[in-house]
């Protein structure tokens, strides 16, 4: 990759960071359309697994960024050196940004709770993740290029997001019992 392309990288993710309202997973469908379908960079089975991956491991859910960033690195040319890059290029480009504005807005809100703009903005930024996530779980539901007829995804999809939603049950169970599900061959 040339630096150009590396500082496209950086900042894509950067300007990606101040966009993730709700997490850095939000922001998952356009980290997919420029590094796997604009790019290429990257399969699609790769990226879906780099999501995978980070969201079962302990830690923070962001972590999945370094993973796409290793990926993108891995693949110019097998290096471990171009695979540091790629994860430093989009680990710095996504949390620099929305640490900073995130520390500066908080600092703001504690300081003037009762201001229209802070109200608004507590008010107004649900919405806009609940769509976000959305988004994001139509973009891994539908990359399995069998959308039409695999309803057992779709139903296990809507199982998952109600029983999360209306209930009191951990996301790490609704997800190891998808991880079963799949390893029997039922969905």
């Amino acid at each position: 990759m040339s630096l150009d392309q590396w500082l496209a990288l950086f900042g894509h993710f950067f300007l990606l960071s101040l966009l993730a309202v709700g997490g850095a997973i939000t922001t998952a469908p356009d980290m997919h359309r420029f590094v796997v379908d604009q790019h290429g960079w990257i399969s699609d089975a790769q990226f879906n697994a780099s999501i995978a991956i980070a969201q079962t491991a302990p830690g923070p859910n962001v972590m999945f960024i370094p993973l796409i960033g290793w990926q993108v690195g891995l693949g110019v040319d097998g290096s471990y050196w171009s695979a540091l890059a790629g994860l430093t290029a989009t680990f710095v480009g996504i949390m620099v940004p929305s640490s900073t504005l995130t520390f500066a807005a908080t600092r703001w809100l504690h300081n003037n709770p009762t201001h229209v703009v802070a109200r608004a903005s507590k008010a107004s930024l649900a919405p806009i993740s609940i769509a976000l996530l959305i988004a994001t779980s139509w973009l891994l539901t539908a990359s399995h290029n069998h959308t039409a007829v695999d309803w057992p995804l779709w139903l296990l999809t809507l199982a998952s997001l109600l029983l999360v939603w209306r209930t009191k049950i951990h996301l790490l169970w609704v997800l190891g019992a998808g991880a079963v599900l799949g390893a029997l061959g039922w969905v």
